[in-house]
């Protein structure tokens, strides 16, 4: 009997330990006595996001007391063509849905999941449980489309939009089918700017430049296995693609030094203060209001998987949308603009077995999903195994740390504190040097000279991706040497500056130079070597046409940017790849359109 007793008192006490454990399953509580869904009222919440801790997503949600009726949010962090064009929709999505339970924006993952932290603070504060609001939005079955076009383009980044525009300006009709939700690929995340060569802005400023040195330098940038052909037509179209971006309102007038140039040649935008801006999201913005301007449709999470054919020609492109929906264009020319393959580590592998487990700073969306669909229908590739590695690239996310601040005066030094090599020789010799150094990272240092004349540190400041020290002494002791040594560097360096002179290791072009560090306080970060560029490719001649492995013309078939091969050969230079989208873009969009 007093086992029995004992029995009884010991599964009492389990049931009130679960209890007071919350182990019982959830049921979902009013939140108002009267038994109201939500408390009535407007709720503000903020969570980091592509900006960083100092520029939040920042909603500010009103409930009535049975819905979500509106969602207004501040994201001035957020980059505009990827984040910035995330949240309409997110906020269309969930007004819907009357639930934070929907789907992210691929392509926009880190706003997308700063968003919801904030919307489900919201959510919270209005005595609502977020994980109990079922989605309200009918699940419709998505219907096959089936469209035609003059012109249909696969990939919505910068040489897709260009190739777009182009044909749609020659008077034709558009369609872009595009992966993710929002345009702008690997474009986006371009930091520097565009490489071009006998440009008015060049003649304005003094700058003596040529296309025949252009070709030079990327030919001898890229190990002189680059298609000559197509580097010259690269060189002697860049000087009109700059006067194009003027046409449509997309000025790049600041210009500055990239490694491997022989002349200040990286056309950069400002903003209305003069301070230099990402080339990327700059861009990307202007194409993507531009297509709209000029009609074209795109049509978003369309993933391509088949580019149609008949008689040998090609004729239209079929995708399968996020839905497992059926989408086909047909239309009179295909351009093929999907990008490389920067973010397919199993593609990446089997062609360079040796980048194994390297991180990368590709958009998730950068797959390589054309280069098995181009083989299927008999196109040749080149240069595959060629794949750039960036040497300034946080570790931590894949963050890139553009290659401009190193060619407006930016240093790098070692674990010891020491500069170690001519940081704007080309990314793969620079990428060697610090692969070479203790533990294989560098510091890279930049000063309140170049932060004032330029908005990209202060993104990365906001990002959290730079820190700011306000000494020397603060600077050394950030990075774990003593500061002797770090000021004997900094000496060093100001010295060279002076004498325009590095003799330690052959530095030159300083009379691009925005600083020669001697303006604190100082920007820091730390960084190695990551997946940055695939030079490699489907073969394409200076027209842009698709090339088959018979050695002929894919009839129809154009193809522009990071999907193609032979511009870059085994290394390109940076300031080239916003080049190559831009002119070989409007190469495709012209001939295509004809």
């Amino acid at each position: 009997m007093k086992k029995n007793h004992y029995f009884l008192i010991g599964l009492f006490a389990v049931a009130v330990c679960l209890g007071m454990l919350n182990l019982k399953p959830k049921q979902a509580a009013p939140a108002a006595a009267d038994g109201s869904l939500f408390i009535a009222g407007t709720y503000e919440a903020e969570a980091e996001g592509f900006g960083g801790g100092a520029n939040p997503v920042k909603l500010s949600v009103t409930f009535s007391d049975s819905e979500i009726e509106a969602i207004d949010y501040t994201a001035d962090g957020e980059t505009p063509t990827v984040g910035g064009a995330a949240l309409p929709r997110l906020v269309e999505n969930v007004l819907a849905a009357q639930s934070p339970n929907i789907d992210m924006i691929s392509g926009a993952t880190i706003t997308s999941t700063a968003f919801f932290t904030a919307l489900n603070d919201c959510i919270t504060q209005a005595g609502a449980d977020p994980t109990l609001l079922e989605s309200k939005a009918e699940e419709t079955a998505a219907e096959n489309m089936e469209k035609t076009a003059d012109v249909v383009i696969a990939g919505a980044g910068g040489a897709g939009m260009t190739a777009a525009i182009t044909a749609a300006q020659a008077g034709k009709s558009v369609i872009i089918l595009e992966k993710a939700s929002v345009t702008g690929g690997n474009s986006s995340y371009a930091t520097g700017g565009m490489n071009a060569a006998d440009t008015h802005y060049q003649a304005e400023q003094g700058i003596e430049d040529s296309a025949e040195l252009y070709y030079e330098d990327t030919m001898k940038g890229g190990h002189d296995i680059n298609d000559p052909e197509l580097v010259r037509t690269l060189a002697e179209n860049s000087s009109a693609a700059i006067d194009w971006l003027d046409s449509i309102g997309a000025p790049l007038s600041n210009i500055g030094l990239a490694g491997g140039a022989s002349a200040m040649r990286q056309h950069r935008p400002v903003n209305d203060e003069g301070k230099i801006l990402s080339v990327g999201s700059y861009l990307v913005e202007h194409l993507t209001s531009t297509c709209n301007d000029l009609g074209v449709e795109i049509i978003y999470g369309a993933k391509v998987d088949e580019v149609l054919m008949e008689d040998g020609k090609a004729v239209g492109l079929h995708a399968t949308g996020e839905a497992g929906n059926s989408i086909t264009v047909k239309a009179n020319a295909v351009v093929i603009a999907t990008g490389g393959f920067g973010s397919n580590p199993e593609m990446i592998v089997k062609y360079r077995p040796d980048l194994k487990g390297y991180v990368s700073t590709n958009a998730p969306s950068i797959t390589g999903d054309l280069i098995p669909v181009l083989e299927g229908i008999g196109a040749d590739f080149v240069d595959l195994e060629q794949i750039q590695i960036h040497p300034t690239v946080v570790q931590a996310d894949g963050s890139l740390i553009s290659e401009s601040l190193r060619g407006d005066g930016a240093i790098l030094l070692n674990k010891e504190g020491k500069r170690f090599c001519n940081e704007i020789l080309t990314r793969d010799v620079v990428s060697g040097h610090i692969i070479e150094q203790p533990d294989s990272f560098a510091w890279l240092i930049a000063d309140e000279g170049m932060a004032a004349e330029s908005t990209v540190i202060e993104k990365y400041v906001n990002k959290g991706l730079m820190t700011k020290c306000d000494t020397v002494a603060d600077l050394a002791s950030f990075i774990g040497v003593d500061e002797a040594v770090v000021q004997e560097s900094l000496d060093t360096w100001k010295a060279a500056c002076d004498a325009e002179k590095d003799e330690e290791f052959g530095r030159e072009g300083y009379d691009a130079l925005l600083t020669d560090l001697s303006h604190p306080p100082y920007y820091v970060v730390k960084i190695a070597p990551g997946i940055h560029h695939c030079m490699g490719g489907v073969k394409i001649n200076p027209e842009a046409e698709v090339i088959g492995t018979d050695g002929a013309v894919i009839p129809g078939l154009f193809a522009a940017g990071e999907v193609t091969g032979g511009v870059h050969g085994g290394n390109r230079l940076g300031g080239n790849a916003v080049a190559d989208f831009v002119v070989f873009g409007r190469i495709a969009g012209e001939n295509a359109a004809k």
